[in-house]
């Protein structure tokens, strides 16, 4: 077994550590969610806590990891007797891959056994694995939405539901949840980012010292990961002890009226949704008190659980900064504090707070920064230019305010990632078909399963009322739901579109279309032509928010290179097809349709266009044109690209016109 590196050797990321040992402590409190950049010992952290969780008591072989004081009593491997025989294993810290399955994470039920011979076998999944104990997903993120849906209804519940046509399987799933992730590849679907109870942002230290301290010990790790270890032995064995000592000293803490007044006050004056914050704040500055060797929480108990438990429910949508305004923190514990709170002797017993326990060498590092998140701030500008200046330039301006899109989607059935766009055939939806399976049984079709087993029943046998069932009469459902797309933006940051209010409302048209693509769970690109060229701003990424930090700083000016952008976007498309050939791409031109830049322009754009229509791309040209007069450029290419021309009027979801206009069309 690999030698995992030790808890108390990671270098700083004190906020990191507090926050995994509060939930050793107290699992109540929910779990933790690592937000950070790559190569800041997210995962190395979270594998390294399972060596300090104490032992779990479990009945004798069990698949399930029952507990022998209190046995499941609708366990799969049941009836248990309480008093049966008993055993004790580490605490299982279980990964759950972001490409699993779903039988992989449930557990799998042979249907085949199940209605030919009525026996329900059940092999258990990650959830069973993980129960009384860690499920760590890295690149949580990442993962896809009916696994998410999944894991919601198991930590909701605290138990896991195997159903396939009637025969179900119910076993115990109460899990310390921990996921990392990096913000840059787009952010958490919002039910699941409330269920982690803590967050924490890490980031790499700017210390010189510290990071060649952080060389040091991986590269002893790496040469000897045994003896690396067995020099840290008394301080993990130090932090074991610590661990079950405030275990055992937690039911004892006092949580005061005038700390849950604070923490009430707390999450009122933050505006949090729902009362989860509140519980997972006493939760945790209990634990804190408990952690620090106390029987009362104080009010650096709360502040340090609002750190701790705020940030991530703040959130509104995906281009909210993370972190907290600790000034009005601070104000909000000050006002509401109540007696009793006051802090003990400092040089008395629990004197130390609540941070983790010295490191050893170049110990003490910097607290995770909690508020880098935020997006660059837009200048105004200087004057604007009139529609169709030449090689001028202006500074970006702001985006107006963002409103809900009507639906884009791309025409068609495709088989992309899950996702809430268009139309796709996935594992989840209603059902349409069957086929024979491909692989693994997942989603059993009964009635052609029926079907294809009656017409040979005669010759197989069968006796009585029963049906003979064999593997080759098995059909998989055939079901359809929606997929996510790559949405790719091209967008004219030319001098025609660098009047203020109309770039104003270009800005904040594409930041409402991202905001959609954020919810639809789509992965977006940003293409912008200015000038002489066209440029990747952003390649295709599931971060919607650093698409938006892109557009917000786009600066405009120059003339219109439309061929350009139209084949800087196609480039993309034909390198991202390569990477994922099953993510259908929809592609979202915002320009007021004039082309000036380079040689013929008109021409030049006509034929771009043409290769996207020649390819079956589909694309939305977004009519950036106003004023009484108006040439109708826009339009023009979109019957280029074959696509669709909408005016940021008809953009919107409420848009009268667009939808007469859509009636028109089908009437068509």
């Amino acid at each position: 077994m690999t030698t995992p590196f030790p808890f108390t050797a990671v270098v700083g990321q004190d906020d990191l550590r507090l926050a995994l040992l509060l939930n050793a402590v107290s699992p109540a409190v929910g779990g933790v969610l690592v937000r950070g950049e790559k190569g800041t010992a997210k995962s190395t952290a979270v594998r390294a806590l399972s060596a300090l969780m104490p032992q779990v008591p479990v009945v004798a072989g069990c698949r399930f990891s029952c507990d022998p004081g209190a046995p499941d009593p609708a366990c799969p491997d049941g009836p248990h007797e309480e008093a049966g025989a008993a055993t004790h294993r580490p605490a299982r810290m279980v990964e759950l891959p972001v490409g699993a399955s779903e039988d992989r994470l449930v557990g799998a039920l042979d249907i085949e056994r199940a209605l030919a011979e009525g026996v329900k076998a059940f092999e258990p999944g990650l959830l069973a694995d993980a129960h009384r104990g860690i499920l760590y997903v890295d690149e949580v993120n990442l993962l896809h939405d009916h696994l998410v849906d999944l894991l919601l209804d198991a930590a909701a519940m605290g138990a896991s539901y195997v159903e396939r046509e009637g025969v179900s399987v119910r076993h115990a799933a109460r899990f310390l949840l921990v996921g990392t992730m990096n913000p840059e590849e787009g952010e958490l679907r919002p039910q699941l980012l409330d269920r982690f109870g803590l967050t924490v942002e890490v980031a790499a230290s700017r210390e010189p010292d510290q990071r060649v301290e952080v060389v040091r010990r991986r590269l002893a790790y790496d040469d000897d990961p045994a003896g690396f270890a067995a020099r840290w032995a008394d301080e993990e064995a130090a932090v074991r002890a610590r661990i079950v000592a405030a275990r055992e000293l937690l039911p004892s803490v006092r949580l005061g009226d005038g700390a849950l007044r604070q923490i009430a006050a707390t999450c009122a004056a933050f505006e949090v949704d729902g009362m989860r914050a509140d519980i997972v704040m006493a939760r945790t500055a209990t634990a804190l008190a408990a952690w620090a060797g106390r029987t009362d929480v104080l009010a650096e108990d709360v502040r340090q659980a609002a750190l701790l438990a705020l940030p991530h429910r703040r959130r509104r949508n995906p281009f909210d900064a993370p972190g907290l305004d600790e000034d009005k923190l601070d104000q909000t514990l000050e006002e509401f504090g109540g007696e009793g709170d006051e802090d003990p002797d400092p040089d008395g017993p629990g004197g130390g707070g609540g941070q983790p326990p010295s490191e050893g060498p170049q110990g003490e590092g910097p607290q995770g920064e909690g508020g880098s998140g935020a997006r660059p701030e837009a200048g105004d500008g200087g004057e604007p230019q009139p529609a169709g200046a030449g090689s001028g330039e202006q500074s970006a301006v702001r985006a107006a305010e963002p409103f809900r899109t009507r639906v884009l989607s791309v025409p068609g059935i495709g088989e992309g990632a899950a996702g809430r766009r268009s139309r796709a055939r996935t594992e989840h939806g209603r059902t349409t078909g069957a086929r024979r399976p491909r692989g693994t049984l997942t989603k059993l079709h009964l009635a052609a399963t029926v079907q294809a087993a009656a017409p040979h029943q005669r010759a197989r046998g069968r006796s009585g009322r029963g049906l003979v069932v064999r593997r080759d009469d098995l059909r998989q459902a055939v079901r359809e739901g929606r997929e996510g797309n790559l949405v790719l933006f091209v967008v004219d940051a030319s001098g025609s579109m660098a009047a203020r209010q109309r770039m104003s409302a270009v800005k904040g048209a594409v930041l409402s279309l991202l905001l959609d693509a954020y919810q639809r769970r789509d992965k977006v690109g940003l293409v912008t032509f200015r000038g002489a060229g066209a440029e990747v701003a952003l390649p295709p990424t599931s971060s919607v928010d650093a698409a938006a930090a892109r557009l917000e700083s786009l600066p405009t000016g120059g003339r219109t290179p439309l061929a350009a952008g139209l084949l800087k976007a196609h480039e993309v498309l034909r390198v991202e097809r390569l990477r994922d050939p099953a993510r259908r791409a929809l592609v979202v031109v915002v320009t007021d349709g004039r082309a000036t830049g380079g040689p013929e322009p008109v021409v030049l754009a006509g034929r771009a266009a043409r290769l996207f229509a020649a390819e079956g791309v589909a694309s939305v040209v977004v009519d950036c044109e106003s004023g009484p007069v108006r040439l109708g450029l826009a339009g023009q290419l979109a019957g280029e690209l074959e696509g669709t021309a909408v005016t940021l009027d008809e953009l919107r979801a409420e848009s009268i016109a667009g939808l007469v206009k859509d009636v028109q069309r089908r009437a068509a």
